[in-house]
Parts: structure tokens; sequence; C-alpha cells
């Protein structure tokens, strides 16, 4: 039987070898391994490719979150608007200051957070707002840019998927990462642009924040051993950095490549009359969606992801519970049913392989077993 995983990093490296060894090897040979030259060339290589003025590496997306509440002065008793349809990180980076998560449902199609229930939620101890740029596609920024400036609340963008991906709307171009006060990115290995272990990023334009992430992310020391903040230790390996300074040459070939794959699944499911049973990623128009997910829906998802289990074919469900139902949330109050739109997503979403080196033969593959799985 041949297996199709989810994602193979194998096959995306293949040729890449002597690159990433000779980056390595320019580590190992100036032994600067904490806060090196190639962190400080790879901030200023994903500021230019963000559009953004600032970068500040971190250890990881979750830290870059939780940094960039830290250098917004959030803490206990303060409300953090976010989305419960989203990895842990975004929740539990609010949770770890002392303030608190409060939820708004998806928009049904994106699975980002709806601007429409948006402003509602929003109270006097309403500090900051998240929004997740889900599966690789922006969430609606216009919209939410405009609630910012009305109300005078900082937002922060949660692109930890969708580095690359751009939002289009009303001659509003940006990059995801560059539309609110700070960006978060993430670095880990299934992401489009993943290194070998853990690594994230900080984007903003605004130069006190950047300096205030800075020193964030070094116990707050400026100068050595003075501490002017209460930091914490989430420095950006030098090795990582080398890795994806190689890596990041090749970002745009392997999502666009995903953008294709994405194309060919969606005219497979077209020709072979499944648009009854599943339901098509959505992408707003002009959007550039990279695809760190492809993500379409069914009725029978568990019993789907079981058979293509059972034929070889890896899929994953990315989110099962929503936030508002962890156990670990329940103190909030939250019951089921409040967020109807995020509960049916976690019910019926399935994520499908879509990594650059995926063949059409592969694609055909995975499609003809969901149409012998159809009724």
């Amino acid at each position: 039987m041949v297996k199709i995983p989810l994602l193979d990093l194998q096959s995306q490296y293949e040729g890449m070898e002597q690159e990433v060894f000779q980056a390595i090897k320019g580590v190992y040979a100036h032994k600067l391994f904490v806060l090196g030259p190639e962190v400080k060339e790879l901030e200023k290589e994903i500021a230019s490719y963000s559009n953004t003025a600032y970068a500040v590496g971190v250890a990881s997306g979750s830290d870059a979150l939780l940094i960039s509440l830290m250098a917004l002065g959030i803490g206990g008793g303060d409300e953090v608007i976010t989305t419960p349809y989203t990895f842990f990180a975004t929740a539990g980076s609010i949770s770890r200051l002392g303030a608190v998560p409060v939820f708004v449902d998806i928009d049904k199609r994106t699975y980002n957070i709806s601007r429409h229930k948006l402003e509602e939620r929003i109270t006097s101890k309403t500090k900051a707002i998240i929004p997740v740029h889900l599966y690789g596609q922006c969430a609606d920024m216009d919209i939410i840019m405009e609630i910012s400036r009305k109300r005078n609340i900082p937002v922060i963008e949660d692109a930890a998927q969708a580095i690359g991906s751009e939002y289009v709307k009303n001659g509003f171009r940006k990059k995801a990462g560059s539309m609110g006060q700070l960006g978060c990115l993430s670095f880990f290995p299934t992401k489009n642009l993943g290194c070998m272990g853990d690594g994230g990023m900080i984007l903003t334009g605004d130069a006190e924040l950047a300096e205030k992430a800075s020193v964030l992310r070094d116990h707050g020391i400026k100068p050595k051993y003075f501490h002017s903040l209460i930091g914490i230790n989430s420095r950006l390996d030098t090795l990582q950095a080398a890795v994806l300074l190689v890596n990041l040459k090749y970002l745009d070939i392997w999502s666009e490549k995903r953008r294709k794959n994405a194309e060919i699944y969606n005219e497979l499911f077209k020709a072979n009359g499944l648009l009854d049973i599943i339901t098509l990623p959505f992408t707003e128009f002009n959007n550039k969606h990279i695809y760190n997910q492809y993500v379409i829906r069914t009725k029978d998802r568990d019993n789907l992801k079981t058979f293509l289990k059972d034929k070889g074919i890896d899929s994953e469900i990315y989110y099962p519970i929503p936030l508002h139902l962890q156990e670990c949330y329940r103190h909030l109050g939250y019951q089921r049913g409040d967020f109807p739109n995020a509960e049916q997503a976690a019910r019926e979403t399935l994520a499908l392989p879509i990594y650059s080196k995926l063949t059409y033969q592969m694609q055909e593959k995975v499609v003809d077993t969901i149409k012998d799985f159809s009724p």
C-alpha cells in the first residue's frame, strides 16, 4: 500500500542538504549560538518580506504572542478578544499573564473571527484584539483595524500559519502580520516556513514596541545585568535562524505549489461530483491564501478520517474541541452552543495532505478514496 502522509519534510528538503549543512557549519565556525549574526540577518529579511519595519526573533510562535501581550502591558484582569477556534497558544498566552480571553464566534466559511460579532464583545476592560489568520488566510482586517482605531484598542495578529499570505479588500493590500500593532509568526517545522525545531518572530512597525519586545525576550536586560523590565528567556537560536535563511529562499515556491495543489483538489472534487458531501475551502475574493492547511468539511468527518487512514492516507483534525469548551477554561462559564460556528467546524473539518511535493497522482488517490467512501 502506498502511504500518503499529511506532511513530508523528507521530500521537501531533497536537494537542499548542502545549503543547510553549510549554513549550520557557518554557525559552528563562529560559535555565536545565541542571538548571533544570522538572527539579525533573518530579522531584517523577514521584516522586508512581510513589509514591516521591525522583526524580533523569539523562541517560538507561542512566545511571540506572549511577548507581544507583555509589550502592550497586558496583565491581571485585562480582557483580550480572540477566537475559540485556533491552536491553544492563542488563548494560553493571554491566560499566562492573568488576563482573560474573551471569545468571539468564527465566520462559517473562512473559520476566522467574525467581524460582525467582534465589536459587541468590547468592554471597558478590553485591552487587545487577537485575530487569527487560520489555515493560511487572513482574517477580515480592514474591519478589525477600523474597530481598533475607533476604540483605541491594539491588534496583535496571530499569523503563525500565514506568513506570505495577503489580505486584499477595497484597495487595502497587506501582508499577514503587517496590519496590526504587532504580528506573530511561528517557524514550527510544519509551517510553510519551518525550521528544525521551535522558532518564532514578532513583527511591528512601531520602533518602541520592537525595542520593548527585544528587551523582553532576553530577561528584560538592557544593558547586560541591568533589568529595566521583567522579561523571559525567549531568544531565537542562531542555528535555527541559519536554517530559516536557507528555507526563506524557497518559501514562495513552496507556498505557490500548495496553492496549485489546492486548485487541483478543487477541480478533482468538482469533477468527481463530491460537492454534495464535502465543502471545499473558501477563499475571500482576491485574498492570497497560502494553505498551511487544506481543510474540507463533511458531516461524517470522523468515519471519513478512519476510512482514509485504513487506505494509507493521513489527515488531521484542526481542532476537535474549541477553546471555550476546553476543561481548563470551564471557569469562564461558556456553554455548548455559545459559539455554534466554531462548534460545527470542530465536528466537521478535516485537513488533507497539501505539502509542496504532493504529486497529482497522490491527490487523485485522496479524492478517489473519498469518492469510494461516499454513499
